[in-house]
Protein backbone atom coordinates (compact mmCIF):
# COMPACT_ATOMS: atom_id res chain seq x y z
CA UNK A 1 0.00 0.00 0.00
CA UNK A 2 1.44 3.32 -1.04
CA UNK A 3 0.14 5.99 1.31
CA UNK A 4 -1.30 9.04 -0.39
CA UNK A 5 -1.94 11.13 2.71
CA UNK A 6 0.09 12.09 5.72
CA UNK A 7 -2.37 10.20 7.90
CA UNK A 8 -1.94 7.03 5.84
CA UNK A 9 1.83 7.37 6.07
CA UNK A 10 1.57 7.85 9.82
CA UNK A 11 -0.56 4.72 10.12
CA UNK A 12 1.92 2.71 8.03
CA UNK A 13 4.87 3.90 10.12
CA UNK A 14 3.04 3.24 13.39
CA UNK A 15 1.98 -0.28 12.38
CA UNK A 16 5.47 -1.08 11.14
CA UNK A 17 7.01 0.31 14.33
CA UNK A 18 4.87 -1.90 16.57
CA UNK A 19 5.61 -4.92 14.37
CA UNK A 20 9.38 -4.39 14.37
CA UNK A 21 9.65 -3.65 18.09
CA UNK A 22 7.64 -6.77 18.91
CA UNK A 23 9.77 -8.83 16.52
CA UNK A 24 13.10 -7.71 17.98
CA UNK A 25 12.11 -7.57 21.68
CA UNK A 26 12.87 -11.24 22.44
CA UNK A 27 16.48 -10.75 21.31
CA UNK A 28 16.84 -7.73 23.59
CA UNK A 29 15.38 -9.61 26.54
CA UNK A 30 17.81 -12.46 25.95
CA UNK A 31 20.80 -10.09 25.83
CA UNK A 32 19.70 -8.32 29.02
CA UNK A 33 19.15 -11.62 30.80
CA UNK A 34 22.61 -12.88 29.78
CA UNK A 35 24.17 -9.65 30.98
CA UNK A 36 22.36 -9.74 34.32
CA UNK A 37 23.65 -13.26 34.95
CA UNK A 38 27.25 -12.57 33.90
CA UNK A 39 29.22 -12.96 37.13
CA UNK A 40 32.36 -11.55 35.50
CA UNK A 41 30.82 -8.06 35.40
CA UNK A 42 30.30 -5.62 38.22
CA UNK A 43 26.83 -4.11 38.70
CA UNK A 44 28.02 -0.89 37.07
CA UNK A 45 29.39 -2.80 34.09
CA UNK A 46 26.12 -4.71 33.79
CA UNK A 47 24.19 -1.44 33.69
CA UNK A 48 26.57 -0.07 31.04
CA UNK A 49 26.14 -3.22 28.95
CA UNK A 50 22.36 -3.08 29.28
CA UNK A 51 22.40 0.57 28.19
CA UNK A 52 24.42 -0.42 25.12
CA UNK A 53 21.98 -3.23 24.37
CA UNK A 54 19.09 -0.76 24.58
CA UNK A 55 20.78 1.73 22.27
CA UNK A 56 21.54 -1.03 19.79
CA UNK A 57 17.94 -2.23 19.99
CA UNK A 58 16.54 1.22 19.23
CA UNK A 59 19.01 1.67 16.36
CA UNK A 60 18.15 -1.72 14.89
CA UNK A 61 14.44 -1.08 15.20
CA UNK A 62 14.75 2.36 13.61
CA UNK A 63 16.73 0.98 10.67
CA UNK A 64 14.25 -1.85 10.12
CA UNK A 65 11.28 0.51 10.32
CA UNK A 66 12.77 2.81 7.68
CA UNK A 67 13.65 -0.12 5.42
CA UNK A 68 10.20 -1.71 5.74
CA UNK A 69 8.28 1.53 5.18
CA UNK A 70 10.42 2.59 2.22
CA UNK A 71 10.19 -0.89 0.71
CA UNK A 72 6.40 -0.74 1.02
CA UNK A 73 6.23 2.69 -0.57
CA UNK A 74 8.65 1.83 -3.37
CA UNK A 75 7.17 -1.61 -4.00
CA UNK A 76 10.40 -3.45 -3.22
CA UNK A 77 10.54 -7.05 -2.09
Amino acid sequence: MVPITKEALSKLVTETTVEIYEELTPQLIQLIDQTKHNDKLTEAQKQDEISLHMMGYVKSCTNEIMIEVLAEILGLE
